[in-house]
């Protein structure tokens, strides 16, 4: 009886740890994107790229304002194209309200993956606050 206890505590480590690979863990991400630079563009979705290889199960969301804005302007954009691949796996992209009026941009030039947010500031705020991890795109 002895020997069978002794084996059953030196089994749980083992049997918690595959537990833990069979389920992995959900990553929330708000990134924030500000560049109008098309470098900053084309490293962005280098970046979603390896992100999905990484976690193919993270929620995503890329909150585009300022001049980010030109990343989701179907006339401006140089990553469209990568943009609908992106969003069809998942990822959400997201159009500040306040940047289309405040620019005067034509929000019929959005590219028709991305959702709207009234204020990309106070939407990643509101993300933190839910417990979201921040990044920065760009250099």
């Amino acid at each position: 009886m002895k020997k069978l206890l002794l084996l059953l505590l030196l089994a749980l480590p083992v049997l918690g740890s595959l537990k833990a690979q069979e389920t992995p863990s959900k990553h929330r991400i708000v990134m924030q994107l500000v560049s109008g630079d098309t470098l900053v563009h084309k490293g962005l979705m280098r970046q979603l790229r390896n992100m999905l290889e990484a976690a193919p199960t993270m929620q995503l969301e890329v909150v585009c304002h300022g001049p980010g804005m030109d990343l989701l302007m179907s006339d401006r954009s140089i990553v469209a194209d990568k943009v609908k691949q992106f969003s069809e796996r998942g990822i959400v992209f997201l159009a500040c309200e306040n940047t289309i009026k405040e620019r005067n941009l034509d929000r019929s030039k959005v590219l028709p993956e991305a959702g709207y947010v009234k204020a990309g500031i106070i939407h990643i705020v509101e993300r933190q606050e839910d417990g979201w991890s921040y990044i920065k795109a760009g250099f």
